[in-house]
């Protein structure tokens, strides 16, 4: 199978794009070569940027320039221009296209010096929809090799190499000495030329520009979310289910402020701490909303200023809520809500957390304003399997809505993570915008001081244009982590907890996974990936992975990278 970048074919690409895509992706004898897919291109000849819809590098056999055309009617005027479909008339039709995106290609690999010579640099037009071959008359403006078509998809890849062999023998008509040694690329030109292309063509933001980008993609709503909140406005109560980066924090947030902006008060109320405390410092401005971890609630309704120094597992179960029920019941009229929105809601859906839940609201988890949003399959570290069962129990009117578009993660950070946490069927819808930089996984040997690795990634990423600020680092383990436990005398100088605050300048975050769910940072490093050091460890390397936005790199244990990508350990 060839080298697919991307690795994947996103939903909006053209049908006759996911065609060639999906069948180059499984062609036979393809071994050896690299496939770009939609490779912008920043330095056009003729426009401002450009597109080459696939770039194919195939050692010994040279380059070729494809451009895709997925119409079902293909027609050319007397006048020159092309109909395509229904799309406007254009002068600019599919050969000129390929033939320019190739040249632009072609020149940018020269000024980087690489080497060409007796490379094959061709394009071709493949019309996925009509049958190009036998309709399109002969024309100066193209040769008749160049004409790829829909009875070329079941053999794509021999296709290809037609294209590619007698393109090779056209240009040794034409230029003297032209692959008299035979045609190249050689296997490590091909690695330079995807080396070359890569960077260029597909990073072309400022630092400043992704970080403003980042940030509008994040922050702005989609179809799905506005449906998500329809549906919040229709129902009494809803339980809103999906997997990480969905969106349900965000939604929970802007749910709250709109309901006191209707005039309703009420609670905001989540399970980890730094995800409260983040929700706080966000929400500080909105009267008549209370906001917080749910021990938190429980332990001002108690009349206690923190926990005791002792408190165990049976004093958060069962003592904590027994003594917030008492204080409750004492000022309950006051206390009770209009509304009440839970996130985290897998993690907290206990019969004695719920007992407690049901009074903080005016009708009950049965008939009050209730908006619940969780994820039960991946994320529930802390709660029982049967938490959604429980909360169907209490609450059985509660109407539902599943969320299923990314908003949080680049597309290539989601299929790591499909991959990683071999989800069925995984992530496939993303709101945002691939920009072609892939996760890195970095091997280390059980027992050896991950430190030195540490230290190079964050390096990288500032190299790369991120500030410390937009850093954290991830684990499994908490003071036996490596950045807990780091003797790296500039990583102790720069290390600080995360505490849910905005950080710090000049500061690089670190936490537990497990504290840091809910959150997100631009650019995540999970160290500590070891499947034999920690339980729940498929939970926790699915939410570890899922809380970068925009850089992803894991360092994991030999034995468990192994185990990740499905092989024997």
């Amino acid at each position: 199978m060839a080298r697919m970048i991307p690795a994947y074919c996103t939903e909006s690409a053209p049908p006759g794009e996911k065609a060639v895509f999906a069948a180059l992706q499984d062609a036979a004898g393809t071994e050896h070569w690299t496939v770009l897919h939609s490779l912008g291109i920043a330095q056009h000849e003729r426009q401002v940027e450009g597109e080459a819809d696939f770039v194919v590098v195939v050692p010994d056999a040279g380059l070729l320039v494809v451009e895709v055309k997925s119409h079902l009617s293909v027609a050319r005027s007397s006048d020159g221009t092309w109909r395509l479909g229904q799309d406007p008339p254009t002068v600019r039709g599919p050969f000129r296209q390929a033939q320019e995106a190739m040249h632009s290609i072609r020149d940018y690999l020269l000024s980087k010096r690489v080497e060409l010579r007796d490379v094959p640099v061709l394009h071709a037009a493949w019309f996925t929809g009509v049958r190009a071959r036998a309709t399109l008359p002969d024309s100066p403006e193209w040769h008749s090799w160049q004409v790829l078509d829909s009875t070329d998809l079941p053999t794509t890849a021999q296709a290809l190499e037609r294209v590619m062999r007698e393109g090779a023998e056209h240009l040794t008509s034409m230029i003297k000495y032209f692959g008299f040694g035979g045609y190249g690329p050689d296997r490590a030109t091909s690695e330079r030329i995807v080396a070359t292309l890569r960077p260029r063509f597909e990073v072309v933001m400022t630092t400043g520009d992704r970080r403003q980008a980042r940030e509008g993609q994040l922050a702005r709503f989609v179809e799905e979310q506005y449906r998500a909140l329809d549906s919040a406005a229709d129902n009494r109560g809803v339980l809103f289910t999906g997997p990480a980066g969905t969106g349900k924090t965000f939604l929970a947030a802007e749910s709250a402020q709109r309901e006191v902006a209707q005039g309703r008060v009420g609670r905001l109320l989540c399970f980890n701490r730094l995800l409260g405390h983040s929700l706080r410092e966000k929400l500080s401005d909105v009267v008549g909303l209370r906001v917080g971890t749910l021990h938190q609630e429980m332990l001002w309704l108690a009349g206690m200023s923190g926990p005791p120094t002792d408190a165990d597992s049976d004093f958060w179960e069962r003592a904590l809520p027994e003594l917030a029920l008492e204080g409750l019941a004492e000022q309950s009229a006051e206390e009770v809500g209009d509304f009440l929105i839970i996130d985290e809601i897998q993690d907290i859906a206990t019969d004695t957390y719920l007992d407690f839940l049901d009074l903080l609201v005016k009708g009950g988890l049965r008939d009050g304003r209730v908006l619940m949003f969780g994820d039960f399959e991946r994320q529930a570290i802390y709660g029982s399997e049967s938490a959604r069962e429980v909360l169907r129990a209490r609450a059985p009117h509660l109407a539902s809505f599943r969320l299923s578009e990314n908003c949080r993660n680049l597309p290539r950070i989601g299929y790591q993570v499909n991959l990683f946490g071999r989800l069925t069927p995984g992530f496939r819808e993303f709101r945002r915008t691939d920009d072609g930089i892939d996760p890195t996984i970095v091997k280390y040997t059980r027992g050896e001081d991950q430190a030195a690795i540490l230290r190079q990634v964050v390096g990288d990423l500032r190299d790369g244009g991120f500030d410390l600020t937009e850093i954290v680092v991830l684990s499994p383990l908490g003071d036996n982590s490596v950045a807990a436990s780091t003797s790296d005398p500039w990583l102790r100088q720069v290390l600080s907890p995360a505490d849910g605050s905005k950080p710090v300048k000049g500061r690089l975050r670190y936490s537990t996974i497990h504290a840091f769910k809910g959150l997100d940072a631009p650019a995540v490093v999970v160290t500590d990936l070891d499947v034999a050091a920690e339980s729940h460890f498929d939970a926790l390397v699915y939410i570890g992975l899922t809380r970068a936005t925009d850089r992803l790199t894991a360092l994991v244990e030999t034995k468990t990278l192994r185990r990740l990508v499905g092989a024997e350990a």
